[in-house]
């Protein structure tokens, strides 16, 4: 992606953490990138391109930062790996917050919006996969739909929390440390299949 791109995404990121998806104006985005609406248009379409584009920029984004390992973690532990991808998500970081806002501005306008709720559900299932395989290496003797349905509680979890630390209702320690009990809830050995 060119270095123009990149920046138009992340002023538009930053747009839509300060002003919501419905305050998403290609003019004021212009101004924060600072470029023309024409630039903009050219690289994206329309407006629901930029939209589809940031959520695919913060995306790649929460890749990244989710893919680093903690200092203190065992290359060979699946559970730990586990743990810290999804605890990756809840760090004091300002691109992790930002991310962590703008993926909610995003999922809450997909209620009103069938186009952009199709491009969340389908990222939302790719995260959900990727959290499935990692809970399968974590519970080899689990089942594939076990662990497709622990990803979903987790994930929908993991964003209520990030919800709830980002308002500033849950501490950001407490957040984390309900994820991990959720995390040992889930691996618990014998935990009936759902």
């Amino acid at each position: 992606m060119s270095d123009r791109r990149t920046e138009i995404l992340k002023a538009a990121t930053r747009v839509i953490v300060r002003r919501g998806v419905r305050g998403l104006r290609v003019e004021e985005l212009a101004v924060e990138a600072g470029v023309s609406t024409s630039l903009i248009y050219y690289h994206f379409g329309d407006r629901a391109g930029v939209l589809r584009r940031t959520l695919e920029f913060i995306n790649d984004r929460a890749d990244r930062y989710t893919a680093e390992r903690l200092p203190d973690g065992d290359p060979d532990d699946a559970r730990g790996d586990l743990e810290q991808v999804l605890l990756l998500e809840l760090q004091d970081l300002a691109e992790v917050r930002e991310n962590s806002t703008a993926w909610g501005e995003l999922r809450a306008s997909a209620v009103f919006d069938p186009e952009l709720r199709e491009e969340l559900a389908r990222a939302t299932h790719t995260w959900v996969h990727e959290i499935a395989e990692l809970l399968g290496r974590a519970d080899p003797a689990g089942t594939a739909p076990a662990h497709a349905a622990a990803a979903e509680r987790l994930t929908a979890l993991l964003e209520g929390l990030s919800v709830r630390w980002l308002s500033g209702s849950l501490p950001l320690e407490h957040a984390r440390r309900l994820l991990r009990e959720a995390i040992a809830v889930e691996l618990e050995p014998g935990r009936p299949a759902v």
